[in-house]
């Protein structure tokens, strides 16, 4: 296909977090997953935990300089809150902490990059989540409100583009669901509480974000949210419901409050019917209405495929969960990233676009994230030591040719990040699926850029790419 074109301005870049690219360095507070691998080390793949992960604790200022080498115009991390603040109830900041976070937006700034700094990427200070239950507790809603203030203050008149939470049904998900991260906990009342105070302290942040007087003139505040659009089996009405309830749960439940300022009626009324519904006060609910985002991030991987329930949901074996109202649907022939197992439908980011163009003001938005992990890279390593990824360049290539399709159309998209700039530490997967533009050799942190990055290079100086054939899949 020919060379397709991008808007002037536009973001090419890369997204990162605290947690899994600084190292423990210096933190004096532990997160929950500081913790869970404190206390249990083979739930992470390799037993490689958080404690020195791409170390850019220790090198930031030679990982900013390999960011500008390829290219990038722009990136998000995200401040921790164990590393910036040393008494969560006060407010007291950590020194190191502040002058580290000073220091790097300061070489953000000298190399010309774009930052776009996020509060909450997964990691629950331990200490407000054994005493309070993290999430479930109001309480502790307010101490972010709190820990949010100290960060506008502090870096508001460097910063312009922050953001208040990265992919907040996950906590949800793999905390109170499904039990892929500590507390490893299935309850429906804990989960949706967790839920709506999610929602109210990213609305009280953006209410304080806007008393700032740093930010209020210029400043924009967004959140980063996954969609993983649920296709139904079939046109079937039972199969197009049950996709609509997923969305509810997995989507909308985040994405209406944040653009509408409140929740999905479909969410309330099945939630409602099952004794689960959150504690919420009006007050909270004026404050959720009057607080919205001034921009959207989009983090796409992957679709959800959905089918109406064929087997009666075991509520005493599984607890409550969403899936009483639909099962996943193993769709034939699809596309699979064979080392991370999850699908590749690139049509589902022009999917994203127009619903977003369609149903949600048209709000202005970008890719926050979009990757392909994979597994033993090494072998794809030329004479020269660089990782010829031409894999994660198609990769790219697609999606973009579907998302440059949308733009086209009037969809107010102005950037694009993918995950990650330098392979990072992710979870309990650790190091398993690499995703950067710039391999990281664990032992000895030597840092070497790929194929791709060289690719993003060309891509962010013509501000094009050679479109992808979208027919031939």
């Amino acid at each position: 296909m020919a060379n397709l074109k991008f808007p002037d301005n536009f973001w090419w870049g890369s997204a990162t977090s605290g947690p899994q690219s600084e190292g423990r360095f210096n933190k004096k507070n532990r997160n929950i997953f500081d913790y869970w691998f404190d206390t249990d080390k083979k739930a992470f793949f390799g037993g490689v935990g958080p404690d020195v992960a791409s170390n850019f604790y220790n090198s930031f200022r030679e990982d900013i300089k390999l960011y500008k080498e390829i290219g990038l115009n722009s990136l998000r991390t995200s401040i921790q809150w164990t590393r910036l603040i040393k008494n969560f109830e006060t407010g007291e900041v950590d020194e190191d902490g502040v002058r580290f976070y000073t220091e790097v937006i300061e070489e953000f700034e000298k190399n010309g990059i774009t930052l776009v700094m996020n509060l909450f990427h997964f990691d629950m200070p331990i200490e407000l989540q054994e005493k309070y239950g993290g999430w479930e507790s109001k309480h502790v809603v307010e101490l972010f409100v709190k820990y949010a203030r100290k960060a506008f203050e502090l870096f508001g008149d460097k910063v312009k583009y922050w953001t208040t939470f990265n992919e907040p049904i996950v906590p949800v998900e793999a905390q109170y669901m499904y039990q892929f991260h500590y507390p490893l906990i299935v309850d429906v009342k804990k989960a949706m509480q967790v839920l709506y105070n999610t929602a109210l302290a990213s609305a009280k942040a953006i209410e304080e974000f806007r008393k700032t007087e740093l930010l209020k003139k210029d400043g924009e505040i967004g959140i980063i949210l996954n969609l993983t659009p649920s296709y139904p089996r079939s046109e079937n009405e039972e199969d197009i419901k049950a996709a609509k309830i997923s969305d509810a749960f997995f989507n909308n439940s985040f994405l209406d409050p944040a653009i509408y300022g409140k929740f999905p009626e479909l969410l309330i009324e099945i939630l409602e019917k099952d004794g689960a519904l959150w504690e919420s006060t009006e007050e909270e609910l004026k404050i959720i209405a009057e607080n919205t985002v001034d921009f959207l991030g989009v983090n796409y991987y992957q679709p959800r495929r959905i089918k109406a329930r064929e087997t009666e949901f075991d509520i005493s074996k599984n607890g409550w969960l969403p899936d009483k109202y639909f099962e996943n649907y193993d769709m034939p022939g699809k596309r699979m990233n064979i080392y991370r197992g999850w699908e590749i439908y690139p049509q589902a980011i022009y999917d994203i676009a127009k619903n977003i163009q369609d149903n949600y003001k048209n709000i202005k938005w970008f890719i926050s994230e979009n990757g392909m992990g994979v597994e033993g890279e090494e072998k794809f390593k030329n004479e020269e030591g660089i990782i010829e990824d031409d894999y994660r360049i198609d990769f790219f290539r697609e999606h973009l040719t579907h998302l440059h399709r949308a733009i086209e159309e009037g969809s107010n998209c102005f950037g694009y990040h993918t995950w990650t700039p330098i392979d990072c530490w992710s979870w309990t997967n650790a190091y398993k699926n690499r995703y950067g533009f710039i391999s990281v050799d664990l032992p000895t942190q030597i840092k070497t850029i790929k194929k791709s990055g060289y690719w993003i290079k060309k891509v962010s100086e013509t501000n094009e790419i050679d479109g992808w054939d979208i027919k031939k899949n």
